[in-house]
């Protein structure tokens, strides 16, 4: 429920998001008609469709982004009758008529002003087809739920949710756009030229999304601007269920929790139970662990993925509290939860547990079901679980770590009937992509390159899900990325296919990184980076040397760019001198 809710309200959200306002002409074709036969069955239509084709896309592969780029094309080409119908019925009597029919009855006949409710519903579905919301923390959490975990149920219905929210920011404008438009006619007598206005306007929206600004300028401008009210809904709701979840206990209950036994006990809330440790597909470094065996012990569950950067800056600390703590009754579980396909191959899993120096037991959580038993929708993700079973702290993302080594501080000295415990705290030395982040500089943000969750792309080409085709490198704005060669771009990937091609990014951040893997075949992949236009020098990564060379050899998180000194915008790019790599997604810290 408490992501519905959270779902429900980014949709209200974007009404002040820009990239509504392509759409907002076709809406607000509709003010001042009936609500129930014009306005109530459009916004249905265009929310059930979004639903629909949302999630398709996140699940369905290229065949669904064929089919509703042919979608699109339909949709576009009926809003531009739709747009002329409304602007000259005499330039409408030169189109077939068919097709004059159809958007007459989209716009409602000029004999009788009377919009039908099927016509409404169709030009709903064609808003719900080209509508391309922003994607903040909310709606890009229900997608890669969605992509995670397939067709589903909730996935649909966290997307209706979305859809339904947004309808219901556009209904209260539609009404009151209405009521606008009704005294514009009544004082000014304008009604064939408002008529003409809002075609003009329609017209401008399909312009528009044909030339892709609604997901290209539009998004760049809504990211601060919705971003971080969405992330705060998404906090204060998160925040509210859990209070909820604990005052559930009741009164009598939370008293027992607090005070069953005498002795130094933590003011920590209980959140609820251990939830079951089954259905790992492995467990490295350990046989399995249950939570009957764990009785007794303090556990750390650390959600996590290895090709994560926020995940990768917090295995530091991990670590070192395993290590710190393990003869005090510490027991620090990683359950491993993958975000990309190459992330649930056990080979992978167990190199990058090596590479990472982990020793504590990790759950391979393949199949989600670890993830679901703790109802988590995060990486990482950490759990405080005292002795007697009980979830006594959750924190996500990366940061607050004394915080958190305060809290096994307490729940080891909880379970040892003992108020003293070590006040020191850790102070890992992360090296490369395990380095702190440098957040007061970074205003670049992770970006997907696979057709799934793509954003601002800046090549003069449209990407062509699941196709080879020829990119060339455009002139790219801040926070803009492109392709230049034969690149294929899959759902989660891009794809080379014969050498020479590059990858650009133009960016502000301390570090730059990029999640690239070799390809089917395994060959190693030799590339170049440079950092506006040349060798990188004291600015080179983590992985590659100071004239920009580095080779692709395995499937993980690259750091490429560490700036030394100022950072300031720069322009990256890499070039890869063999075919087949595959690129993923770029961090930033």
């Amino acid at each position: 429920m408490t992501l519905f809710v959270a779902s429900y309200l980014a949709g209200v959200l974007t009404i002040v998001s820009p990239c509504i306002l392509p759409i907002l002409p076709f809406v607000f074709s509709r003010a001042g008609q009936p609500f129930a036969r014009s306005v109530l069955p459009m916004l249905g239509g265009m929310a059930v469709t979004f639903a629909a084709v949302a999630t398709l896309a996140a699940v369905g592969g290229s065949w669904a982004v064929h089919a509703n780029e042919i979608g699109r094309s339909a949709a576009i080409a009926l809003l531009g009758v739709f747009g002329v119908t409304l602007i000259s019925s005499r330039a409408a009597t030169f189109l077939t008529w068919p097709v004059v029919a159809l958007g007459s009855r989209l716009s409602g006949t000029p004999a009788t002003e009377k919009p039908s409710v099927g016509g409404s519903l169709l030009l709903g579905a064609a808003i719900g087809l080209l509508w391309a919301p922003c994607a903040g923390p909310i709606l890009g959490l229900v997608l890669t739920g969605a992509a995670l975990r397939g067709i589903n149920p909730q996935t649909s219905l966290l997307l209706v949710a979305y859809a339904a929210g947004a309808a219901t920011s556009l209904a209260l404008t539609v009404v009151a756009g209405g009521k606008v438009f009704a005294g514009m006619k009544r004082s000014l007598g304008l009604s064939h030229r408002i008529r003409q206005g809002l075609g003009v306007a329609v017209l401008a929206g399909v312009a528009t999304i044909t030339r892709g600004l609604d997901t290209g300028l539009l998004t760049r401008l809504s990211y601060a601007s919705t971003a971080g009210i969405e992330q705060s809904v998404l906090d204060r709701v998160h925040d509210n269920a859990d209070t909820a979840s604990t005052s559930s206990l009741g009164p009598s209950m939370r008293l027992a929790a607090n005070d069953a036994r005498p002795g130094y006990r933590s003011s920590l809330p209980i959140e609820g139970k251990f939830p079951s440790l089954d259905g790992a597909v492995k467990w490295v470094t350990s046989e399995p662990l249950t939570a009957e065996r764990l009785r007794g012990k303090v556990v750390l569950v650390d959600f996590w993925t290895y090709s994560c950067i926020n995940c990768i800056r917090t295995i530091p600390y991990v670590r070192a509290w395993a290590e710190k703590y393990k003869e005090q009754g510490l027991v620090v579980i990683g359950v491993h939860a993958p975000e990309f396909a190459f992330e649930k191959r056990i080979h992978n899993v167990e190199r990058a547990i090596q590479n990472f120096a982990i020793t504590y037991p990790v759950a391979v959580d393949n199949d989600f079901k670890i993830w679901r038993a703790f109802r988590n929708n995060y990486w990482p993700a950490h759990y405080f679980i005292d002795a007697e079973g009980q979830i006594r702290h959750h924190y996500f993302g990366e940061g607050d770590y004394q915080r958190s080594e305060q809290i096994i501080q307490e729940l080891l000295a909880e379970a040892a009937d003992d108020r003293r415990a070590d006040g020191g705290f850790v102070t890992p030395d992360g090296q490369g992509a395990q380095a702190a982040a440098d957040f007061a500089t970074v205003r670049s943000g992770e970006t997907y390159l696979g057709y799934l969750r793509a954003a601002n792309f800046g090549s003069p080409e449209q990407i062509a899900g699941g196709q080879a085709q020829n990119y060339t490198a455009g002139q790219l704005r801040l926070n803009e990325w492109s392709l230049a060669g034969n690149w294929t771009v899959e759902a989660e990937q891009a794809v080379l296919n014969r050498s020479g091609g590059a990858i650009s990014y133009k960016f502000r951040a301390r570090d730059l990184h990029l999640v690239l893997g070799p390809g089917a075949d395994g060959k190693p992949v030799r590339f170049q980076v440079t950092v506006d236009g040349k060798a990188p020098g004291m600015n080179h990564g983590a992985d590659i040397d100071a004239a920009g060379n580095g080779t692709v050899s395995e499937t993980r998180l690259y750091q490429l760019v560490r700036q030394e000194g100022d950072v300031r915008e720069r322009t990256f790019e890499v070039r890869f001198l063999d075919p087949g790599v595959e690129a993923y997604v770029f961090t930033f810290g």
